[in-house]
C-alpha cells in the first residue's frame, strides 16, 4: 500500500460524505411539489363556481431527466471512494497493530511525529517513529 492511497483515504471518507449530501440535496429536489389553488366552474347548468388544488414539479421533465443522471454520476462517485475505504481499511487490518496505531495518528488524526511518539508510549521517540513507519512503507 502506498503513502499515497493511505492519503487519499481521507478524501475518500470526506467525498463520501459530501456525496452523500448532493445526493440528498438532488433527491429533494426532484421531490419538491408545487401546489395551487385555481378557480373555475360547473361546465353544465347552473354554474357553480368551484375551487381545484393542482400540483406538480416546478421543472421540466429535461430538467428530471438531468437530475436524475446528476444523482447517477454522484453515486458512481460515491461507490468508487467507498471501494478506496474499504481497500485501506482491509489492508490496515493485515498489518501490526503497533503499524496500525503509528499510522493513524500520523496519516488519518495528522498528529506530529512527536505526538504520535507520546500516544505510543513505552520511550518511543519521534526519530524512532518516524524511522520505524518509513521503514514498513518501504517494504509494503
Amino acid at each position: 500500500m502506498e503513502k499515497k492511497v493511505l492519503e487519499q483515504y481521507i478524501d475518500a471518507c470526506e467525498l463520501i460524505k459530501e456525496t452523500e449530501k448532493d445526493i440528498r440535496r438532488l433527491k429533494k429536489k426532484r421531490q419538491t411539489i408545487v401546489q395551487t389553488n385555481v378557480s373555475g366552474s360547473n361546465p353544465d347548468f347552473p354554474y357553480n363556481p368551484q375551487h381545484f388544488k393542482i400540483a406538480g414539479t416546478a421543472f421540466t421533465y429535461e430538467e428530471d431527466a438531468r437530475l436524475r443522471h446528476e444523482e447517477k454520476i454522484l453515486e458512481e462517485r460515491r461507490e468508487q471512494a467507498q471501494r478506496l475505504k474499504v481497500e485501506v481499511e482491509q489492508w490496515m487490518n493485515h498489518i501490526p497493530q503497533r503499524m496500525q496505531r503509528i499510522i493513524k495518528y500520523r496519516v488519518f488524526e495528522e498528529m506530529s511525529w512527536s505526538q504520535v511518539a507520546a500516544k505510543l508510549g513505552r520511550k518511543a521517540t519521534a526519530d524512532s517513529v518516524r524511522m520505524e513507519y518509513l521503514r514498513f512503507m518501504e517494504a509494503a
